[in-house]
């Protein structure tokens, strides 16, 4: 009978033990298709099968996530590139290790975007946003550098554009519906239920007219210091865009991804995190390299352009915003 005891003890003990041994790690996304494979690797187990105990923090705007972890709120971002993060990259508070989405001809991500109102009088491509009211989140916003891409393209000054800086994606879906703005940056997430209602006007979108790197994932500098943990973080990562690539993105036949056997998890798993229903999702999927991989050339562009328009502090580059040692950048 001791014998038995012991021995379940034992089994109990061990039973117990995976759960003991697991870290915890915050994790700040948007609720954006973008963000898939963290929703992905959250929802199949990929972060506990490496021994993480993930919480995930959602935020409105992609400025505020590396903010936060700067101020050590959160371990690991997971969005889009903007001044504030590379400021306080710059200063060492976090650093970039892998890339998220990209704007990607074919792939809807990001769009422009006019009111009703204002297609009728008119602003009916990417290029009549010169003159404009045009929401975006902040100034210094990663919608701010896909207009000054823009207007490169298109010849046209900038600053001819008005920009309201609306803080949050919720503030600017509001003033689009309100018609306290001409148009909009946004991407096709927050875009689509708009765009169903007939609130807004599709005018192209940004991968089709300028294709850049968006996002990355980056870690504070407190959980710099754990390497092992941040390896873990970033092969339960990879294997979350390996299932969105080759399942959901090798899917898509004219714009639209298929519902299967094989799609349906994840869609499910997008779904419950950004609240759009799977009929949404399928004509909404930006693109994401199946190896998580970023493309540090096009970062130091971006780079380049912030601190040329004095939104980010010149006197370090690229080296001291990306970390390569962990395999995720070419």
């Amino acid at each position: 009978m001791k014998q038995f005891v012991g021995g379940f003890a034992l089994l109990l003990l061990m039973a117990t033990l995976p759960a003991m041994a697991q870290t915890p790690v915050r994790i700040g996304v948007l609720k954006l298709s973008s963000s898939a494979p963290v929703f992905i690797a959250y929802d199949r187990g990929y972060f506990k099968a490496q021994g993480l105990d993930v919480t995930l923090t959602f935020f409105d705007a992609a400025q505020p996530v590396a903010v936060a972890a700067a101020a050590g709120d959160i371990d690991i971002g997971v969005t889009a590139f903007t001044a504030g993060l590379f400021n306080v990259a710059g200063k060492g508070a976090v650093t970039v290790v892998a890339g998220q989405s990209r704007e990607q001809p074919g792939y809807p991500l990001i769009g422009y975007f006019a009111t009703a109102a204002a297609y009728r009088a008119g602003l009916q491509k990417p290029a009549d946003l010169a003159g404009r009211r045009v929401a975006i989140t902040q100034a210094g916003s990663s919608f701010h550098y896909a207009l000054g891409l823009l207007a490169a393209k298109e010849h046209f000054a900038l600053a001819s554009v008005h920009l309201l800086p609306l803080q949050s994606l919720s503030n600017i879906a509001s003033a689009l519906k309100g018609g306290r703005v001409d148009g909009a940056l946004l991407p096709v997430t927050t875009a689509l239920p708009l765009m169903a209602e007939g609130d807004i006007k599709l005018l192209g979108w940004v991968g089709d007219e300028t294709p850049w790197p968006l996002g990355a994932v980056f870690v504070s500098h407190d959980m710099k210091q754990h390497r092992d943990r941040i390896a873990k973080f970033l092969t339960a990562y990879r294997q979350g865009t390996r299932d969105y690539h080759d399942r959901l993105l090798a899917s898509v036949t004219k714009g639209r991804a298929q519902i299967n056997e094989t799609t349906l998890p994840l869609i499910t798993s997008i779904s419950r995190y950004t609240g759009l229903k799977p009929a949404q999702i399928v004509v909404g999927l930006s693109y994401i390299d199946r190896d998580g991989m970023l493309d540090v050339g096009g970062v130091a562009k971006q780079l380049a352009w912030f601190q040329e328009h004095h939104f980010v502090d010149a006197g370090f580059g690229i080296n001291a915003v990306v970390d390569k040692s962990f395999g995720f950048a070419r």
